[in-house]
C-alpha cells in the first residue's frame, strides 16, 4: 500500500491530510488554499515523497479509519460518462445494480463469504444520461425493489416475485397514475418501517414530487400523501435533498425551487421536517399545509433570487450539538462574488453568516448533467467541541477547508487538527490511464450487520457531458469492483 509523506516549508504547524492533485497526493491545512492550476500552490510550497507502509504496520496519523479487507470484481461498465450505481447488503445476501459495458441494466447478487456474483440483464438500456441512476430497497417480505434509468420517461420499476431470487425480477407499475414523466426515484422507510417511494413527475421548471407507500401483504402500492409533497404550480419544480432522518428521529428535507430548465434559475433555499413523512412543519414547528409551494414563506431558509448563485444539490444539511438544523451553501453576494454561507434556525428565525470573503464571481447556466460549475461545498464535519470544518472546491481559489464556530457561526482563526482520513487512498485512485478520468463510488444503502464492516462499489468514469454522447476516443470499460472495508483496530 502506497501512502505519501508531505514535507512543508514554513509554517511548521500544518496538520496534514491527503488530497489528490496531479498524479500525487498533496496535503493541505484546512485554512490553506490550494490553487487548482496543477503547477501552482498558494501560500505554501509542498514537496511530495511517496513511501511504503508495510502490511500489518501500526496505524499512524494520516492513515485511514477504514482499510481494505477484500476486493471482488463484478463486471465491466461504461467509463465514458458518470451515472449512479447501487450496492445493498441485506442479511447474508448482497446486491449490486448497474449498467454493463453495453449500457444494459444489470443486477448481480452473491452470498456474503462467496466471491462469485450471479447476474441478470433487465429490459432497460441507458444511453448517455447521467440523471439515470439506479436505486434499490428491500421490503418486509424480503423482495427486492429496483428503479432507475429515468429522466422524464415512464416509470421503470422492477420487483422480485420470489424473495432473494433476482431471476424473478419483473417490471411493474405502481399506482398507474402520474407515472409518465418520472425522474429522481428514491426509496426510504418511514418511521414505522414501511417502504416508501418518491419521484418527480414532470420536468425542470414544471414538476411535482409524489410519494407512494408499499403494502407487503397485497404487494401493491398506493399514494402515501393525497397531494404532492412539493408542487411547482406549473411554474417551477423543487429539487429536494432528502428526506433524511436526523438525530431527533424526525425526517428533514432541504430544497431549492427552479424556474426553468436552466440551472441558473434555482432560487429560495427552503427547509421542512416531519415525524412520519405525512405531517410536515416548519423549523419552528408550525404545521404546513400540503403541497408545499413557494407561497409558504415560512419554509424559506434564504430567499435567494433566481440567478443568485445557488445550484440544486449545492446545499448540505447537518445538525449542531443541540440537534438544531444547520445548512451550508453557496450563493452570490451583493457584488455578485461567490461566497459560502452557513445558516441555523435559532430563536424563531434562520440566522445566516458568511464564511468567505472572496472577490471572484462564479457564473453558471445551462441544463442537463452539468460539469463542475465552478463552486462546490461538502458536508461539514465536527473536529472538536465547538468547531466544524467545511470543505470546498472553487474554480479560482482551488480546494480547501474553512473552520467555523458552532456557537457564533463565524470562521475561527486557530488551526483545528483534522482527524484521520476516512477511506484508504486506493478508493480514490482511478485505474484507467485516460485524460480526465475520475473515480465514482457508491456506498452500501443496506446494512452489513457489523459496525466494523462496510461495503463500497468503485469504478472509473469521465465527468458529465450534459447527457450527450461524447465524440472521439473514449476510455476502455472500467471494472466495477466491490470493496469490503474493515475499521482499523486503533480507530474503535
Amino acid at each position: 500500500m502506497v501512502d505519501y509523506l508531505v514535507l512543508t516549508h514554513p509554517p511548521p504547524f500544518l496538520n496534514m491530510t491527503g488530497l489528490s492533485l496531479d498524479k500525487a497526493l498533496i496535503s493541505f491545512h484546512p485554512l490553506i488554499v490550494v490553487n487548482n492550476k496543477m503547477n501552482q500552490l498558494l501560500h505554501i510550497a509542498l514537496i511530495v515523497i511517496p513511501f511504503m507502509i508495510p502490511t500489518g504496520a501500526k496505524v499512524k496519523a494520516g492513515m485511514s479509519i477504514w482499510q481494505v479487507a477484500d476486493r471482488i470484481d463484478i463486471e465491466t461498465v461504461p467509463s465514458g460518462f458518470p451515472v449512479g450505481f447501487s450496492i445493498l447488503t441485506h442479511g447474508q445476501r448482497q446486491y449490486a445494480a448497474y449498467y454493463d459495458e453495453k449500457h444494459q441494466m444489470t443486477v448481480a447478487t452473491r452470498q456474503l463469504g462467496q466471491r462469485k456474483w450471479d447476474s441478470v440483464k433487465l429490459d432497460s438500456k441507458i444511453e448517455w444520461d447521467s440523471h439515470n441512476y439506479i436505486t434499490m430497497e428491500i421490503d418486509k417480505n424480503g423482495d427486492l425493489h429496483l428503479a432507475g434509468n429515468m429522466h422524464c420517461v415512464p416509470l421503470i420499476y422492477f420487483r422480485t416475485e420470489t424473495p432473494g431470487d433476482i431471476r424473478t425480477l419483473k417490471r411493474l407499475s405502481m399506482t398507474g397514475k402520474e407515472e409518465n414523466k418520472c425522474t429522481y426515484p428514491h426509496f426510504i422507510h418511514d418511521a414505522t418501517g414501511r417502504l416508501v417511494f418518491n419521484y418527480r413527475n414532470g420536468k425542470s421548471g414544471n414538476g411535482q414530487r409524489l410519494y407512494n407507500v408499499y403494502h407487503p401483504k397485497s404487494r401493491t402500492w398506493s399514494r402515501l400523501l393525497k397531494t404532492p409533497l412539493f408542487d411547482g404550480e406549473g411554474k417551477r419544480n423543487a429539487y429536494p435533498n432528502g428526506p433524511k432522518i436526523g438525530p431527533d428521529k424526525r425526517f428533514h428535507v432541504l430544497w431549492v425551487w427552479r424556474d426553468t430548465f436552466d440551472c441558473a434559475t434555482n432560487n429560495n433555499l427552503s427547509y421542512a421536517r416531519s415525524p412520519d413523512l405525512i405531517h410536515w412543519e416548519t423549523a419552528s414547528g408550525q404545521a404546513v399545509e400540503l403541497p408545499m409551494t413557494l407561497a409558504n414563506k415560512n419554509l424559506i431558509v434564504d430567499p435567494i433570487p433566481s440567478g443568485g448563485g445557488i445550484i440544486n444539490g449545492g446545499a448540505r444539511l447537518f445538525f449542531d450539538s443541540q440537534n438544531r438544523p444547520m445548512v451550508v451553501y453557496h450563493k452570490s453576494d451583493v457584488q455578485n462574488y461567490m461566497q459560502i454561507y452557513v445558516a441555523r434556525f435559532e430563536n424563531g428565525l434562520w440566522v445566516k453568516k458568511q464564511l468567505t470573503d472572496w472577490n471572484k464571481p462564479v457564473l453558471f447556466s445551462g441544463g442537463g448533467s452539468m460539469r463542475f460549475i465552478g463552486i462546490r461545498v461538502y458536508t461539514p464535519k465536527k473536529v472538536r467541541k465547538d468547531v466544524w470544518v467545511v470543505g470546498y472546491r472553487h474554480r479560482d481559489y482551488g480546494s480547501g477547508r474553512i473552520a467555523f464556530s458552532e456557537t457564533s457561526l463565524r470562521p475561527v482563526t486557530d488551526q483545528p487538527k483534522l482527524g484521520t482520513r476516512e477511506l484508504p487512498s486506493e478508493i480514490y485512485r482511478p485505474e484507467i490511464k485516460f485524460q480526465g478520468i475520475t473515480v465514482r463510488r457508491a456506498i452500501d444503502i443496506g446494512n452489513s450487520g457489523d459496525p466494523d464492516i462496510r461495503y463500497i462499489l468503485k469504478w472509473d468514469v469521465l465527468p458529465p457531458n450534459y447527457d450527450r454522447k461524447r465524440t472521439g476516443l473514449l476510455p476502455p470499460p472500467s471494472m466495477l469492483r466491490m470493496y469490503k472495508l474493515v475499521r482499523n483496530a486503533s480507530q474503535n
